[in-house]
C-alpha cells in the first residue's frame, strides 16, 4: 500500500501544482450605449471582436444587456425589448434605433464560446429610464406612465420630486428600490436572464440608490418600510433636515443612521432574493456584482458591500456614526463575485490608500475579509490621464498590479480599448 502511495504522489502534486499555477481571470465590460453603434445591429462583428478580446488576453467578456434606460437585450417576458439607446453623436447624446432584431446577448454567447471566452451578462438593476437634452424621455418608465410611481423620490431645493419629473440630471432614472413592485419586477427579469443555458455569470450593477445621493429614496413604500423598520413614524419626512447631502457633516443623530442603515438593508435584503431568484433558475450559475472600490464614499448610494464580518468600526469616515446593525448589512457574503472598479488617473496606479488602484484593491480584500473572490480595475476612459489620449505605456502595469492584488483584473470598458488600440498592451508579458 505504501509503495502505491509513494507511486502515485509524483502525480498528486503536479496536479496541485498547476492548480495553484491556474493564471487569474481577466474580465473586460461591453457597456451597451458605448458599444452600441458597433455591435447593435452586427454579428459579425461581434464575432470578429470577440475573437480579437480573447488574443489580447482576456478571458472573460461581461455584455451589458440592460443599459439605464430599463430596456433589455436579451429574451424577457416581462422586461421591454430594447429597440433605442442614447449614444453621443455630433457633440450631444441622441437616441439610435436598433434595426436589427437577433437576440444580442445569445450573438455574443455563441462567439464568446466560439473564442475561447467566458461570457457574462450585466444588468443595470435600480433603473428604468434617461433622460437628457438631446434626447428627451425614453425607457421603460417614460414609455409605460403606469409605471412613474415605480420611480425614487428625491430630496431636492424644489421638495419631494419623482426622478423621472427631473429634467436636470443627465443619465437614468432610478427606481424605488423599497417599492416591492419594483422588486418583484426585477426579480423575473433576473430568472428571465438566468434561463440562458451557456450564460456563465450574471453580473449586478447599479443595484444601488441614486449617484452620491443620501437624499434618494423619499417614496411612500419607503415611509411604510421605514417606519415599520424603526418601529414607529418618522419624526422628520424628508429624515435631512435639508436637501444637498453629498457628504456627511458633522454626526448624524439616531434618525439619520437608521435612514442610511435602512437604505443599506433594503439593498441587501434585495440582493438576497435576487440570489434566490437566479439559484433557483440555475443553481451553478455564478450570482456576481461590480461595486465601485470608493467605500469610505459608498454609504451615500446605499450599499455596504463588505463582508458581515468585516469590522467596520474601523472605518474612519463610519466610526462616527456606525452601529451594528449597519455592519449585518455587508452583502460581500451573498455573491459568487465581484467586481471592483479601482477606478483613478493613470498617474495613480500604485499606492497604498483610496484613490489608488493598487490601495483600493488591497483595501478591498480587507473589507471583503474572504467572503467573496474579486477582480479588480480601471476606467480607461473617463479618469485623469486615460479621457486625454492613449497610455499605451501605463496598461502594462496596471495589468500586472490588478493581478497582483486581485483575484483577477477587471478593465472597463472595451470602447476604450478599441479607441485608443490598447489591444497589444493587455497581452501578458510574463
Amino acid at each position: 500500500m505504501r509503495r502505491i502511495v509513494l507511486l502515485f504522489l509524483p502525480l498528486l502534486l503536479l496536479a496541485s501544482c498547476e492548480r495553484e499555477e491556474q493564471p487569474k481571470p481577466r474580465f473586460v465590460w461591453i457597456d451597451a450605449a458605448a458599444n452600441f453603434a458597433y455591435y447593435g445591429d452586427s454579428e459579425e462583428n461581434i464575432a470578429v471582436d470577440c475573437k480579437r478580446i480573447a488574443e489580447s488576453g482576456f478571458t472573460d467578456i461581461i455584455v451589458d444587456v440592460r443599459p439605464t434606460s430599463g430596456d433589455v437585450l436579451f429574451k424577457s417576458a416581462v422586461a421591454p425589448e430594447l429597440k433605442q439607446i442614447a449614444r453621443w453623436k455630433d457633440g450631444a447624446l441622441r437616441f439610435v434605433q436598433r434595426e436589427a432584431s437577433f437576440d444580442y446577448l445569445q450573438a455574443f454567447i455563441d462567439s464568446g464560446h466560439a473564442a475561447g471566452l467566458k461570457v457574462h451578462a450585466a444588468v443595470n438593476v435600480m433603473v428604468g429610464g434617461f433622460w437628457s437634452p438631446g434626447t428627451g424621455p425614453g425607457g421603460m418608465v417614460y414609455d409605460h406612465p403606469e409605471l412613474k410611481d415605480w420611480c425614487a423620490v428625491d430630496y431636492t431645493s424644489a421638495g419631494l420630486v419623482n426622478h423621472a419629473d427631473d429634467r436636470t440630471t443627465i443619465g437614468g432614472r432610478f427606481l424605488d428600490p423599497a417599492n416591492p413592485a419594483v422588486q418583484d419586477f426585477l426579480l423575473l427579469m433576473l430568472a428571465d436572464l438566468a434561463a440562458y443555458k451557456e450564460l456563465d455569470g450574471i453580473v449586478l450593477d447599479r443595484c444601488r440608490y441614486d449617484d452620491y445621493a443620501m437624499d434618494a429614496g423619499y417614496t411612500e413604500s419607503a415611509r411604510k418600510a421605514f417606519s415599520a423598520y424603526i418601529g414607529r413614524e418618522p419624526e422628520r419626512w424628508p429624515v435631512f433636515a435639508e436637501p444637498g447631502h453629498i457628504f456627511l457633516e458633522g454626526t448624524p443623530d439616531e434618525l439619520e443612521v437608521s435612514w442610511m442603515t435602512f437604505r443599506c438593508k433594503v439593498i441587501h435584503d434585495f440582493v438576497a432574493r435576487a440570489r434566490d431568484a437566479v439559484k433557483a433558475v440555475n443553481t451553478s450559475l455564478p450570482f456576481e456584482i461590480y461595486v465601485g472600490a470608493w467605500f469610505s464614499e459608498y454609504y451615500r448610494s446605499g450599499v455596504n458591500w463588505t463582508s458581515p464580518e468585516y469590522d467596520i468600526f474601523c472605518e474612519p469616515a463610519y466610526a462616527q456614526w456606525v452601529a451594528e446593525d449597519y455592519r449585518k448589512t455587508g452583502f460581500a457574503d451573498l455573491f459568487d463575485y465581484m467586481f471592483l472598479g479601482t477606478y483613478t488617473g493613470a498617474h495613480l496606479v500604485h499606492g497604498d490608500t483610496e484613490k489608488t488602484m493598487e490601495g483600493y484593491a488591497r483595501l478591498g480584500r480587507q473589507r471583503l475579509a474572504g467572503a467573496v473572490p474579486f477582480a479588480a480595475g480601471p476606467d480607461l476612459g473617463n479618469e485623469a490621464g486615460f479621457r486625454d489620449g492613449p497610455q499605451h505605456q501605463v496598461i502594462p502595469d496596471v495589468v500586472n498590479t490588478m493581478l497582483s492584488e486581485a483575484d483577477g483584473l477587471f478593465v472597463f470598458d472595451l470602447c476604450h480599448i478599441r479607441m485608443y488600440d490598447y489591444w497589444k498592451d493587455f497581452i501578458s508579458r510574463e
